[in-house]
């Protein structure tokens, strides 16, 4: 097997221990913080914190992000057919704690407004970025789903919340050469 071609057919049983240290390692990777939302075609409201969200391409614009397949939320963006990534500012941490845990109203409080096809879009943030799915593919624990950006928006001002080694932290400018 040689390059992309390989896939792995059976899922193989990784230990506590093992999947703990990959997690200390992936978490050497500073990311952003986004809240992904959605309207579900029952009209509720739906959205989960992420930092597993990528650009793909920029012609046509993709980006993509992922869910954990066990989570409640992801029947909700399987059928909505769109997801607003929205970028956390600094000043936005407790946002990224309140749609990470389960709650029955997770937008209890929060100011958003309605973006194209009513996705919910939360106000104050970095940037968001408006999407219609394009595709999932579950992979592993997770499904990934690639959305075609369809409106964005970007506020300079703030600065985005970062996500490293299990902590948050904002992001410092060097020098540079």
């Amino acid at each position: 097997m040689t390059g992309m071609s390989a896939v792995v057919q059976a899922r193989e049983e990784v230990s506590e221990d093992a999947r703990r240290a990959l997690r200390r390692v992936l978490g050497t990777f500073g990311t952003g913080v986004t809240v992904v939302t959605t309207r579900h075609p029952d009209g509720m409201l739906v959205g989960v914190t992420a930092n597993s969200f990528t650009s793909v391409s920029l012609d046509p614009p993709i980006v993509a992000w992922s869910l954990q397949t066990r989570s409640p939320s992801l029947e909700a963006f399987r059928r909505s057919g769109g997801f607003a990534i929205n970028v956390l500012s600094i000043e936005q941490q407790a946002l990224s704690a309140q749609f990470s845990r389960p709650a029955a109203d997770k937008f209890h409080g929060v100011a958003w407004r309605p973006g194209l096809n009513g996705l919910p879009l939360l106000e104050d943030c970095v940037a968001t970025l408006e999407c219609t799915v394009v595709q999932a593919h579950e992979v592993g624990d997770h499904v990934m789903l690639f959305g075609r950006v369809e409106r964005h928006s970007c506020h300079d001002a703030q600065d985005p919340l970062i996500y490293c080694r299990g902590r948050y932290a904002q992001a410092v400018s060097l020098s540079t050469f």
